[in-house]
């Protein structure tokens, strides 16, 4: 992978974000799940959402990815002369959601990835599926989840799930459950963390006339469901508008983003609020929603119901004089790379001063971060923060591994150097 050169400038103009990530997930899935010709409108093309299209091409759905639209036209699966075999890559999202899709079917599917994917939880969803009828088959005491063996098929019941670790195992359940016959209910144990993204999912089940009641932290599904509707509309994504917005708030810049409604639940729309803290203007209008910067403040953001924000915060956190508080969201740990972890290392290059604390992180910044080099960080939200920090730098920054943004915004890089950011191969 090849580095960038990013030198200091103000950011300014008007873009649309990609289209959202979560949303093209969810949508792929609902199409698979619908038993019918299914068009995902506007979607994302990722590392990411490609995993998913091509997974459930292995579970018997032909998948066409055309520029603007994907067309989902489920199949039955053919006659059992082995296993299917996906590749998740280093798709959480991927893993999680298509082993609720594969305890569907009688045929066994294994599931693989890599990086940091075989090491990531995956226990709670697992002790759910086999609650539910399914069998699953994980490597024995070696602190890993994959390759994993799933044989169902699924059957209706109630489960009690733990989201402490991510939300997307109840995301996984909610998404596959309505097509099972009978009724089931899924528990959440105890509060989950990004709990936004739960609301993701309803939005879409919602969308396509799907029925649950969710009360007192449970969800009662009643099957078998068809998700009804030809189509679904990805709105644009909170989390790539964020390094967008975050930019002209360090950069002295202005920026407006569009196309993105309010209807659909999105995360890293904190990062608005957060911005205000910060000192930026914020205005929202029907059209679109502007930052432009002010003069920087530290802050104070719980981040359990955020977390992709995380490593964003830490570079906000550095670019204000005095200290900064980054609380909750322990989960960060066991992302795509130790965001903790990667978060300490960017804020103290860029010249902060770090007090790492069991539950909070306190960022003492300062008003003209230092340059850095960061060679190391593979982790697609590590790389784009980093690239929001060094537009507040004393001078050019450094960052490896360019091409991790392929995971969520392959196009970001462009989009930073139209807005008028100094971006050159290292």
């Amino acid at each position: 992978m090849s580095g960038v050169r990013v030198t200091p400038r103000p950011v300014r103009g008007t873009v649309r974000p990609p289209s959202s990530k979560s949303y093209t997930h969810r949508a792929l899935i609902a199409g698979h799940l619908s038993g019918r010709r299914f068009s995902v409108d506007r979607p994302l093309r990722s590392d990411d959402t490609v995993r998913t299209a091509r997974a459930l091409e292995a579970l018997g759905s032909r998948v066409r990815l055309g520029s603007r639209r994907w067309t989902v036209r489920p199949s039955r699966p053919g006659p059992s002369t082995g296993p299917v075999v996906i590749d998740c890559g280093e798709s959480g999202t991927t893993l999680r959601f298509l082993s609720a899709v594969a305890a569907r079917i009688g045929r066994p599917v294994v599931l693989g990835g890599r990086g940091r994917l075989p090491q990531r939880p995956m226990s709670p969803l697992v002790e759910a599926l086999r609650q539910l009828g399914a069998r699953v088959d994980r490597p024995a005491a070696s602190g890993r989840s994959l390759p994993m063996r799933i044989t169902g098929p699924l059957h209706a019941g109630r489960v009690v799930v733990d989201p402490s670790e991510s939300s997307q195992f109840v995301s996984a359940l909610l998404l596959v459950l309505p097509t099972v016959p009978g009724t089931s209910e899924v528990r959440l144990e105890r509060d989950p963390v990004s709990a936004p993204y739960i609301a993701a999912t309803v939005a879409v089940l919602r969308a396509g006339g799907v029925h649950l009641v969710e009360r007192n932290r449970t969800f009662r599904i009643r099957g078998p469901q068809s998700y009804r509707g030809r189509s679904f509309r990805v709105p644009g994504d909170a989390s790539s508008a964020a390094y967008l917005w975050a930019a002209a708030a360090v950069s002295g810049g202005n920026v407006t983003l569009l196309g993105l409604p309010d209807r659909w639940p999105q995360a890293d729309l904190a990062i608005l609020p957060l911005l205000r803290r910060f000192g930026a203007r914020v205005v929202r209008t029907r059209e679109g929603t502007r930052v432009r910067a002010g003069a920087r403040r530290p802050f104070s953001l719980d981040l359990t119901d955020s977390p992709d924000l995380y490593p964003l915060a830490g570079v906000l956190a550095a670019c204000a004089p005095g200290t900064s508080r980054l609380i909750g969201a322990s989960h960060v740990a066991a992302k795509e790379s130790d965001r903790r972890a990667e978060t300490i290392g960017l804020a103290r290059a860029m010249g902060a001063h770090v007090a790492p604390r069991p539950k909070e992180l306190r960022i003492t910044g300062r008003d003209r971060p230092t340059a850095f080099s960061v060679r190391g960080a593979t982790d697609h939200r590590v790389v784009m923060s980093a690239a929001v920090g060094a537009l507040a730098g004393d001078g050019p920054s450094t960052i490896g591994q360019r091409e991790a943004v392929a995971k969520s915004f392959p196009d970001f890089w462009t989009v930073l150097a139209r807005l008028g950011a100094g971006v050159r191969p290292a």
